[in-house]
């Protein structure tokens, strides 16, 4: 019930439904803003403090986790996670979500292997609880459907210096106090 001044108005159950749905798609796209640029505080809000993750390579409570993706991600100039489908199955203060996932990752050449793109498709199977109000990641499982590796060769486009490159940190423009304005045209 929703309260509304001295009153009690029960929610329509399917507009209950939307609102809960909608708030955990929220938090499956907070994760991957948080992954992408380094965030660790925004993923680590994801989940419930016993929440766990089982991302192969990681299966475990989520201090650890943040350890790993702090260690992992640094080994990556870019990294970008795009969600496509999200379903979200609500059971009252329990939901299951599967989200489908690209994840895209850049790492940089070194003197012994050249730059290359590693892509993952992947779908997050999340079982969320919502404790005090607040719906979090109980429980994650990061499934692999395909990986691809391509080299990055010669002669791509390179962003001129003009243009707004993401930032892996703060200084990211999605996180300016206000977003910078262009100056007005002359003429």
């Amino acid at each position: 019930m929703e309260r509304i001044g001295c009153q009690h108005v029960a929610m329509d159950p399917r507009l209950q439904a939307m609102l809960d749905q909608h708030e955990i798609a929220d938090v499956c796209r907070r994760y991957c803003r948080g992954i992408d640029r380094r965030r660790f505080d925004l993923v680590r809000s994801c989940y419930h403090p016993d929440g766990t993750d089982d991302h192969g390579d990681y299966r475990g409570g989520i201090d650890g986790f943040i350890d790993h993706v702090t260690v992992e991600t640094a080994k990556w100039e870019r990294t970008l996670h795009f969600l496509g489908n999200v379903l979200v199955e609500v059971d009252g203060d329990r939901a299951r979500s599967e989200s489908y996932a690209l994840a895209f990752h850049r790492r940089a050449g070194r003197d012994d292997r050249p730059a290359r793109d590693f892509t993952a498709a992947i779908r997050y199977v999340d079982d969320f609880e919502r404790r005090d109000g607040v719906w979090r990641i109980f429980t994650r499982v990061c499934v692999v459907e395909w990986t691809r590796t391509d080299p990055v060769g010669p002669g791509g486009w390179i962003a001129p210096p003009s243009y707004t490159i993401g930032r892996r940190d703060d200084t990211d423009v999605v996180f300016a106090p206000v977003l910078p304005r262009p100056d007005p045209p002359t003429g």
